[in-house]
């Protein structure tokens, strides 16, 4: 909290910034400010003009996004704006986004620095049911850093005032014994409430380009409980990382899960 503004513009900066997700980079930013800059006026400059440009919006959740909006530290207009941009790229065609984070010009506003949790897209619907759809992009090169019993999580998204993840595994297959792709769903610890959700995975893959139903079910979670499928492809993982792989379209895998909770 004692680095001065030098410091910290330079350590926003970095592409390599070891950090849980950009949500925590905002929170400290705010944080900071408020601990260097006592007076209101002062810290609203220094934030609008100084570190505001650094933040990667784009890679914030929309629910951290809406607590932007209603930060009395900015500038409203302002605020407005970098959470107008950052949901225009939320929906933007992930080929766009992939070109705004390679432009040279763009690329220090949309690129991801290296998140401990992998950001997600998520939809979110009130009817007929509590519903979300989460989506998880993960490249080749993560994937292929999994094995052999290796693990990804995303960031937090919530149902139902819930907070949910996803999990992407290296794992041996139990029947078989080969190693494989697994994907889990968990629920943050949080008390014991319980919750009972219908989930259905789906991944992309070729030629189509569409999403196709891997596994379904439903589950009653607890705080702390995860529920998945350790051989989401059925195939060992050998052929789920080869070149001519169904599942990776431009050296992407694409995820998708959807929650849904048909309780009153």
């Amino acid at each position: 909290m004692n680095i001065p503004l030098a410091g910290i513009e330079a350590i926003l900066w970095s592409n390599d910034l070891q950090v849980a997700s950009e949500d925590a980079i905002y929170d400290f930013m705010i944080k900071w400010a408020r601990a260097q800059y006592p007076k209101l006026e002062e810290r609203r400059e220094i934030l609008g003009t100084r570190l505001l440009p650094l933040v990667r919006f784009c890679h914030m959740t929309c629910r951290k996004l809406r607590k932007v909006i209603a930060c009395s530290d900015l500038d409203h207009e302002q605020a407005t704006k970098c959470v107008t941009e950052a949901l225009l790229y939320k929906a933007d065609a992930p080929h766009r986004q992939r070109a705004l984070a390679a432009d040279v010009m763009t690329c220090r506003k949309y690129a991801e620095r290296a998140y401990k949790y992998r950001p997600l897209k998520v939809v979110e619907f009130d009817r007929p049911y509590r519903q979300c759809i989460a989506y998880l992009d993960l490249k080749r090169e993560e994937c292929s850093r999994l094995f052999p019993s290796g693990r990804i999580y995303s960031q937090a998204f919530h149902l139902a005032g819930q907070g949910f993840f996803l999990s992407a595994h290296c794992n041996v297959d139990q029947q078989s014994a080969f190693y494989c792709f697994g994907l889990f769903l968990g629920m943050q610890e949080k008390g014991s409430t319980s919750v009972t959700v219908d989930y259905e995975f789906a991944a992309r893959t070729r030629p189509s380009g569409e999403f196709v139903s891997k596994y379904k079910g439903y589950y009653t979670f607890t705080g702390g409980k995860a529920v998945g499928y350790r051989n989401l492809f059925a195939i060992p993982w050998p052929l789920f990382m080869a070149d001519d792989s169904l599942f990776f379209i431009d050296g992407v895998l694409h995820l998708r899960a959807e929650l849904t909770i048909k309780q009153p």
